[in-house]
C-alpha cells in the first residue's frame, strides 16, 4: 500500500508541474529571469513525462495483476475513452496531452508482452527514428510558433502528422517515456535499494543529458542557431537529450516519492494529497476548464509575469488538492475516473 501511495504521490507532484507550465503558458508569460520563470522552465516537459512514466508504472502493475487478454481488453476500451475526452479537450486547450495518452496506451498494451531488453530496444529505436525523421521532414510545418496555432489539425493528414511527428507530445519519441514506465514496474519497487537506484539512476541520466546539451550548445550556435534545437533539452523538439532528461527527473521523482512513502504515511501527510494523485485526470480537465477559465475572467491571459503565474498555479493546486480530499471522503474515484471505469472497466 506504502508503494502504492508513494505512486500517486509522485502523480500530484507531476500533476502540480503540468498545472505550473501550463498557466505559464497561457499567461503569456515571456521574461525568463528570476527564480520563478527558470522553475517554470525546469518543469517544461519534465512534468508531463513524469505523468507518461507513471501511466507505464500502472499499466505494467495492472498487467502483473491480470492476464494479457483481460489487460488489453480494459487498455483499449479506456484509450478509446481518453481519445473522445482528449479530442474534445483540444477544442478548448490545443496543448492536451490526453489523445496522445490513447496512443501511447495503444501502443504500449500491444508491446508489454516483450522482455526489458527488448523494450529498451525499443526505446532507442523511438529516438533514433525521431531524429531520422526531423533530419527528413520538416518540424515547422503547419506551426505558426507566433500564436501556436496548428493548421489542419482536424484533417486526417494533419492529424496523423502532429500525432506521431511534430504535435506537442508526439509517439515518436513520447512513447519512450511509457515504456520506461513499463520497465520500472517490473522493479521490486517496495524495497529500498531499488528506490535509492532509482534517484541515482535518474540524476545520472539526467546531470549526462543537460551537461551534454551545454557542451554542445556554442558550437550548434557557432554553426547554425536552428541547430540549436538539435542538441537542447527543450520538449520541442523532442530531441534524444531531451527524453534523457525527461526520463532522468522522471525516476528522481518516482524514486524519492517511494522513498518518503513509508514515513510520510505515518503522520498521514500522504490522506492530504494522495486523493488529488488519484483523480489527475479530473483534475488535469478542471485545471482547463475552471483553472484557465476563471483566468480568462480575470483578463489574465497574456501579458502576465512568472511569479504570477506561478502564484495562480498554486493556488489553483491548493484549491484542486482540498477539493480532491473533501470529494475523497464520499467518493472512492474522481467523477471523471468513475465514468471511465463504469463506461471501459
Amino acid at each position: 500500500m506504502s508503494r502504492l501511495r508513494g505512486l500517486d504521490l509522485a502523480r500530484y507532484l507531476a500533476f502540480v508541474g503540468m498545472v505550473i507550465v501550463n498557466f505559464k503558458i497561457v499567461m503569456g508569460v515571456q521574461n525568463a529571469d528570476g527564480f520563478a520563470a527558470r522553475f517554470s522552465q525546469m518543469l517544461e516537459g519534465r512534468a508531463a513525462a513524469t505523468f507518461v512514466v507513471l501511466a507505464g508504472v500502472g499499466l505494467g502493475l495492472a498487467a502483473a495483476r491480470s492476464d494479457f487478454g483481460s489487460t488489453m481488453s480494459v487498455t483499449l476500451r479506456r484509450a478509446a475513452f481518453l481519445l473522445v475526452i482528449g479530442l474534445l479537450n483540444s477544442l478548448i486547450f490545443e496543448a492536451d496531452i490526453l489523445h496522445y495518452y490513447a496512443f501511447y496506451f495503444l501502443f504500449g498494451v500491444l508491446l508489454l508482452p516483450l522482455n526489458t531488453r527488448l523494450l529498451i530496444a525499443v526505446i532507442i529505436a523511438l529516438n533514433l527514428m525521431f531524429v531520422l525523421m526531423i533530419l527528413t521532414l520538416d518540424f515547422s510545418a503547419e506551426w505558426n510558433w507566433v500564436t501556436f496555432a496548428y493548421t489542419g489539425f482536424w484533417t486526417p493528414a494533419g492529424f496523423v502528422k502532429n500525432l506521431f511527428f511534430n504535435g506537442w507530445h508526439p509517439v515518436i519519441p513520447w512513447l519512450s517515456f511509457l515504456l520506461v514506465g513499463i520497465v520500472v514496474s517490473r522493479l521490486a519497487l517496495g524495497e529500498g535499494r531499488v528506490q535509492r537506484r532509482l534517484v541515482f539512476a535518474g540524476a545520472v541520466m539526467w546531470a549526462l543529458a543537460e551537461g551534454v546539451s551545454l557542451i554542445l550548445m556554442p558550437f550548434a550556435v557557432a554553426i547554425d542557431v536552428e541547430l540549436a534545437d538539435l542538441v537542447g533539452t527543450a520538449p520541442v523538439p523532442p530531441m534524444p537529450q531531451y527524453i534523457a532528461a525527461g526520463t532522468g527527473f522522471a525516476l528522481v521523482v518516482t524514486g524519492l516519492c517511494l522513498l518518503v512513502a513509508d514515513s510520510m504515511d505515518r503522520v498521514d501527510v500522504l490522506g492530504l494529497v494522495t486523493p488529488a494523485g488519484r483523480q489527475t485526470l479530473t483534475l488535469y480537465i478542471a485545471h482547463i476548464m475552471i483553472g484557465m477559465g476563471v483566468l480568462e475572467a480575470l483578463g489574465r491571459l497574456g501579458g502576465q509575469s512568472a511569479q504570477q503565474a506561478l502564484v495562480a498555479a498554486l493556488l489553483f493546486s491548493f484549491a484542486a488538492t482540498l477539493y480532491a480530499w473533501i470529494w475523497a471522503r464520499v467518493f472512492k474515484r474522481g467523477p471523471i475516473e468513475a465514468a471511465m471505469r463504469r463506461l471501459a472497466g
